[in-house]
C-alpha cells in the first residue's frame, strides 16, 4: 500500500522543518520503506496507523523517529579514498608545519552517521602525525540512533569489510564476540554530539579540518549557503573543508576557494573571510 498524498506531505513537511531535508514528490516509496519498520516496531498494522499516531499531540517521539529514519546514513571506512589520501599527502604535512608550536589538531566530522568517518580520521591521524602530536575529533549527526551506535564503537564483520584494510583492523580494533570494537586509544580521541546542521550551531572551538561530505546535496540553496557560512566561521583561517564528490561551494559561498589535490578537491577560506571570533581552543 503506497502512501496517500496527505501522508507524504506530512512527512516531507516534518523533515524539511526539523532537518531541512528536501523530499521531492516521487520519493513516496522511500518514505514508506523507511517508516514500515517503525510501524512494525510499534506494533501497528500499517505506516498509515503510525503516521496517525505521529500527528497526535503525544506523538513527539514518533516524529523524532521519522526524522531519524529519513536521514540518509550511508557510510563506510575511508569512503571514496581520495579525501583521505589528500589528508595524508597534503593536509597533514601542511598542518604539521603551521601548527608546530601547539602540535595539536582539531577535526570535525559533520553528519558522522554511525561513526566510520570520524574513527577513520582518528586512525589516519594516529598513523600519520609525528610523535608528540595530539588530536581530537568531533563527530556530529542529527540522528540520536546513529550517535548511540557511533559512541558504542562496535561493528559487524560486514561493516568492517566495507573499506577498512585488514592491517588497520587488526591494529586498531579488538574482537567483541561477533563484532569488532574500536580500540581505546582511537575511541578516546573521538567525541560525539547531536547537531542539526541547518540550525544555528552551539558554541564550538575553531577547527583545522572539517569533513562535510555528501550532506549538502539534500539541502536547498539557501540552507546550503547558511551551513557553509557557519562552517566557514568555525574554520581556522588556514583550515580545510572537504565536501562530497558531487558537492561544491562554487556559486553558493564565495568565501571559499577551491584547491585541487590529486583526484579530489578541498576548500579553504579566502583571506579575511574566516572569522571565528570568540572561539577558543588549542592549536
Amino acid at each position: 500500500m503506497s502512501l496517500a498524498a496527505h501522508e507524504f506531505q506530512f512527512v516531507s513537511s516534518l523533515v524539511r522543518r526539523e532537518a531541512s531535508i528536501v523530499l521531492e514528490p516521487g520519493k513516496e516509496y522511500l518514505v514508506e520503506a523507511r517508516l514500515l519498520p517503525l510501524a512494525r516496531k510499534a506494533g501497528l498494522a500499517s505506516v498509515t496507523e503510525f503516521l496517525l499516531r505521529a500527528q497526535s499531540p503525544s506523538g513527539r517521539q514518533d516524529r523524532d523517529a521519522i526524522v531519524d529514519a529519513l536521514t540518509t546514513n550511508e557510510t563506510s571506512w575511508f569512503r571514496d579514498r581520495e579525501p583521505f589520501t589528500a589528508m595524508t599527502e597534503l593536509v597533514i604535512p601542511n598542518v604539521v608545519k603551521s601548527r608546530g608550536p601547539s602540535r595539536h589538531l582539531r577535526v570535525w566530522s559533520a553528519a558522522s552517521s554511525s561513526g566510520q568517518e570520524p574513527y577513520t580520521l582518528a586512525i589516519l591521524l594516529k598513523e600519520n602525525l609525528p610523535p608528540g602530536w595530539t588530536y581530537e575529533i568531533l563527530g556530529t549527526d542529527i540522528s540520536t540512533e546513529m550517535l548511540a551506535r557511533a559512541e558504542r564503537g562496535r561493528y559487524s564483520q560486514l561493516e568492517v569489510n566495507r573499506g577498512l584494510p585488514a592491517p588497520l583492523l587488526v591494529k586498531h580494533f579488538t574482537r567483541a564476540g561477533a563484532e569488532w570494537e574500536v580500540a581505546a586509544p582511537i575511541k578516546k580521541a573521538v567525541s560525539f554530539k547531536r547537531l542539526n546542521l541547518a540550525a544555528p550551531f552551539p558554541p564550538m572551538p575553531a577547527f583545522d579540518v572539517v569533513f562535510l561530505r555528501n550532506v549538502l546535496i539534500y539541502f536547498d540553496v539557501e540552507t546550503k549557503r547558511g551551513v557553509l557560512k557557519r562552517i566557514r566561521n568555525l574554520l581556522k583561517p588556514d583550515g580545510w573543508l572537504f565536501l562530497g564528490a558531487a558537492e561544491t561551494t562554487m556559486g553558493i559561498d564565495d568565501g571559499f576557494e577551491r584547491v585541487v589535490t590529486g583526484r579530489t578537491s578541498a576548500y579553504r577560506p579566502r583571506t579575511g573571510t574566516s572569522a571565528p571570533v570568540g572561539v577558543t581552543g588549542k592549536g
